[in-house]
């Protein structure tokens, strides 16, 4: 067959076949198939969409493209949980800990922070001798040992997965709902979970700003990993204020270990005690979400969570003094104060700014590959719904040079507004997909 037969017939509307959609990822994946081919059937997707089954032969023939991990010797469902992206967004720090705690075995293969948005192995590799880079068999033993490891992505798994999005990064095809769950489903599936938690963010600080798309994309990836026999639930979650105070690697780390000590942000504990539940509910380690709530909450009180993420941490080469002490960690080189000009009710807190300005600051990536600088960030001292006063502080500033400072100041101008009256505020969790069997 013909490679642009294939493209012609999706441009005019046509419907491909499984065994079309393989060879076209197949042959692209052996570098047969040219950059500006595959760009022109990309773009072809973007305005003609994929339909069910197209979409679920898409994830299947990336998740083929290279090697899979198999995690059968265990014997135990093993799990794991992806985020869509978010600014302040945590909760794997916290929730990962506690779900191997409850004797669930959770493997996960991250990635890293690009533009506004923060990523895990960033956050985990600020803490100092910390090591992402594992083999796959070192993954799976660590896994096997201490029931959790967190490994970054390599080359090789779903190999086409990462030239089909670097692709889709400079031609204008990112934003399709098909071409990003079977982007997401295919490195699930490829990493070998059992069962599959997807933290879906929607608002201002996500890729996803609407209802009608967040609840699609859900919708989408669990039906895609129902059809390839795993067990997903997915949640859409609230991504219009950061999730937590602390924006940025350093200062996200000590805000996790806060909150594996029962004293960080209600809403990081709240989001990742919930989540969790329904991933100890989806193995059946527990009758249903609630009760598996109560038992990451038990764990979380008791220590036996933050024990846990220290073993994490230990296993993987860092250095368990910065997690008792987490003062010693890298900080910035000095703190600005932003502070309120005027009295009254946050309505407000954009996302997006807050993202971008600790990127500015350093905190991020603009392109892949940039060096990111751990120590920096932003910390909100309030939530929307607040009442503040003319001269209270707003947020801390952390940075380390001043013309990266000068830029986040500006960008961050906008990110609060005010009302005289009480907001109505935003949801923690907008649905769970599919809602757990009462």
């Amino acid at each position: 067959m013909r490679v642009l037969d294939l493209i012609i017939k999706k441009r005019d509307g046509g419907i491909l076949t499984t065994e079309e959609i393989g060879h076209l990822i197949a042959e692209f994946n052996k570098n047969n198939v040219p950059d500006y081919q595959m760009a022109a059937f990309l773009m072809a997707i973007y305005f003609q969409g994929l339909n069910a089954r197209e979409t679920t032969a898409f994830t299947a023939a990336l998740a083929e493209s290279g090697k899979k991990i198999d995690f059968s010797s265990l014997g135990l469902a093993v799990v794991d949980k992806h985020s869509s992206g978010g600014v302040g967004d945590k909760v794997t720090l916290v929730l990962a800990p506690l779900v191997a705690a409850a004797g669930v075995p959770l493997a996960k293969i991250s990635g890293r922070g690009l533009g506004f948005t923060g990523g895990t192995i960033d956050k985990l590799e600020s803490i100092p001798g910390f090591s992402s880079r594992l083999s796959v068999e070192k993954f799976v033993s660590l896994v096997q040992k201490n029931n959790l490891a967190i490994m970054a992505q390599t080359e090789r798994l779903i190999p086409a997965d990462g030239k089909l999005y670097a692709l889709r990064d400079v031609t204008g095809t990112v934003e399709n709902i098909s071409l990003i769950a079977a982007s997401i489903m295919s490195k699930k599936i490829a990493a070998g979970a059992d069962a599959i938690l997807l933290d879906v963010k929607m608002g201002k600080g996500a890729f996803m700003k609407n209802r009608d798309d967040a609840f699609h994309l859900a919708e989408t990836m669990v039906r895609i990993g129902n059809e390839m026999d795993r067990r997903v639930v997915s949640a859409v979650t609230d991504m219009n204020q950061p999730l937590g105070f602390a924006v940025g690697n350093v200062l996200e780390i000590k805000e996790a270990i806060a909150v594996l000590e029962g004293e960080g942000p209600a809403d990081v504990e709240t989001l990742s005690v919930l989540l969790g539940g329904h991933l100890l509910a989806l193995v059946g380690k527990v009758r249903n979400p609630e009760e598996g709530q109560e038992e990451l909450l038990r764990l979380l009180k008791n220590g036996v969570a933050l024990e846990k993420f220290k073993q994490l941490v230990v296993s993987q080469g860092g250095n368990s003094s910065f997690l008792d002490n987490p003062s010693l960690l890298p900080q910035a080189k000095f703190v600005e104060t932003i502070k309120t000009t005027i009295s009254g009710y946050i309505h407000e807190i954009d996302a997006r700014k807050v993202g971008k300005a600790a990127a500015i600051l350093g905190a991020g990536r603009f392109f892949k590959g940039e060096q990111i600088d751990p120590s920096v960030g932003i910390v909100l001292k309030h939530k929307v719904g607040n009442y503040v006063s003319e001269g209270d502080v707003l947020a801390y500033i952390h940075a380390n040079k001043e013309d990266k400072l000068k830029a986040a100041l500006k960008e961050i101008a906008g990110t609060f507004s005010f009302g005289e009256e009480v907001p109505e505020g935003f949801p923690l969790v907008y649905g769970v997909i599919p809602p757990f069997p009462s």
